[in-house]
């Protein structure tokens, strides 16, 4: 089978890889959809995303639906062989104090696929055929494509950080970064119920994605006199994983207000406005992967078609480099997909 494997930064390679055999416990997917995430394009350009560096060849890829094949012992249980499923990347320990606590996605021992957080690897899901636990497969609502149903696992992630929020209905969020992530932000936060959701970006493409995604004012980040500026925000919710990014959330949010750092943060140590969150009594939150929110995220997908405008292009796996340039140019894409069954 072919699959997309990581050897270096920008050592990207469609390579032949023998086909998996599930084990006890385990489930064979035919992957369909594959969605590069922001974490494939820091693999791909830096050979490493924050302190997580490779060490060895990796499969790529953890934002994948696809067909159930068959399971590697016949009393498994999981969806009925040919369901459309999506499928969570995590494998939480389920033995550790964070997961004794139910907050599983910060797991100590957990596997993630397409990881280099652990050594071997997580080998991810960008092949045509993947093995993983018969749990975490989850079947699509009725009604759900499978190319929308690419989203849930990006989805969840944004669902996660405005649950890291707390209340945010009746509210005005900011979200500092229109990339997917930072789209899928504003559609959880209109999910949740904010009344005003404020967007910043450089790009005009990108602030185009994030009114689409529902938000009400987008405002270019690089123009002090742009009018879609608040005076200021009950909740901030940084999604760009840059610093410029955080220094915004905490200058605008209310005294006493939230900031949620979603974005990844470059490795080493970065500037901070700590005598902000001191002076203003501001609650500075990280939101880390997610939960249970998959499932949530897939029951909103399928109720919501306007996340289809959020797929901006779907690529042959043969063409995944240039798959990944396209990704990595927010001036002209949001979500792209692999394509496995081409």
């Amino acid at each position: 089978m072919l699959g997309c494997v990581i050897h270096g930064p920008g050592d990207l390679r469609v390579a032949e890889l023998p086909t998996p055999e599930p084990g006890p416990g385990e489930a064979l997917v035919a992957v369909r959809y594959g969605g590069v995430c922001g974490s494939d394009l820091h693999y791909w350009r830096h050979g490493g995303v924050g302190d997580f560096l490779l060490e060895e060849p990796m499969v790529l890829g953890h934002e994948v639906v696809g067909t159930v094949l068959g399971y590697g012992s016949p009393d498994a249980s999981g969806p009925a062989v040919g369901t459309a499923v999506a499928v969570h990347p995590a494998t939480p320990c389920g033995v550790c104090p964070e997961c004794a606590d139910g907050r599983r996605n910060i797991c100590r021992d957990t596997r993630y696929l397409g990881s280099a957080a652990r050594f071997p690897h997580v080998q991810g899901g960008f092949a045509a055929r993947v093995v993983v636990p018969a749990d975490q497969l989850r079947p699509l609502p009725a009604g759900l494509a499978l190319r929308r149903a690419a989203l849930a696992e990006p989805l969840s992630v944004a669902l996660h950080a405005v649950r890291r929020a707390g209340q945010v209905a009746g509210k005005h969020v900011l979200v500092t970064g229109a990339g997917p992530i930072g789209c899928l932000v504003v559609a959880a936060a209109k999910a949740a119920g904010a009344a005003q959701v404020t967007v910043t970006d450089l790009l005009p493409a990108a602030l185009r994605y994030a009114t689409a995604a529902g938000a009400d004012t987008v405002v270019r980040a690089d123009d002090p006199s742009d009018p879609g500026w608040p005076a200021e925000a009950d909740v901030a919710v940084e999604a760009s994983g840059v610093a410029a990014g955080l220094e915004t959330c905490l200058r605008l949010v209310r005294r006493g207000g939230v900031v949620v750092q979603l974005g990844m943060l470059p490795p080493g140590q970065s500037p901070f406005a700590g005598n902000l969150v001191v002076s203003r009594e501001i609650e500075l939150r990280g939101a880390f992967r997610f939960d249970t929110e998959f499932d949530d995220a897939l029951e909103l997908l399928a109720a919501e078609p306007a996340f289809d405008g959020l797929v901006s292009a779907v690529v042959p796996l043969r063409e995944a480099e240039s798959a990944f340039a396209l990704a990595a140019d927010r001036g002209r894409s949001c979500k792209v997909l692999l394509d496995f069954a081409s």
